[in-house]
């Protein structure tokens, strides 16, 4: 694993966190307990801050960045993002799935209890209601998430994400 400071900030996480050999963290990361940042991955702080809560997952070759200056990128608990997904100077709540190679752009906010479907773009500004699931390109609200949905995605995969970390620890 690559951790890398710069312009005076570390990346600093909580307790119980799995990074991958080859995941990079850089800069004014924030990273809460339970953490995992999988192969390839990178989590870059170098132009704003980057703030995770709980429990969040960020799957291989995914890429977490911010824009100079302008939007930070928040990510609150519970929350998966798949392979190859872009989050970038953004807000997620709670409870969301990022779906593989989904793009969530500058000052977009995606509230809890969400699922952002595989290869969805989220534009620029765009707010996605809670309990929403948003697909297409750009992004569109096509049903709500339902409990199941909640339960059978959201959830289990950030709960498969936290056993899957415990089988690389010595």
């Amino acid at each position: 694993m690559l951790i890398k400071s710069v312009l005076g900030h570390t990346p600093e996480y909580g307790k119980e966190c799995f990074f991958a050999d080859n995941a990079t963290l850089i800069g004014d990361v924030i990273m809460g307990d339970y953490c995992s940042v999988w192969f390839q991955a990178v989590v870059r702080g170098d132009v704003h801050s980057i703030r995770m809560g709980n429990r969040v997952n960020i799957q291989d070759g995914a890429v977490i960045h911010a824009t100079y200056k302008a939007s930070p990128t928040t990510i609150g608990n519970n929350v998966s993002v798949g392979h190859n997904a872009i989050v970038h100077g953004c807000t997620i709540h709670d409870n969301v799935l990022v779906g593989m190679g989904a793009i969530i752009m500058d000052d977009a906010v995606i509230e809890s209890n969400n699922i952002i479907a595989a290869g969805a773009v989220v534009s620029k500004n765009t707010v996605v209601p809670a309990g929403s699931v948003f697909a297409g390109v750009p992004a569109k609200k096509i049903k709500e998430s339902s409990p199941e949905l909640i339960s059978g995605e959201i959830e289990r995969i950030a709960k498969n994400y936290s056993l899957y970390a415990s089988w690389f620890k010595d």
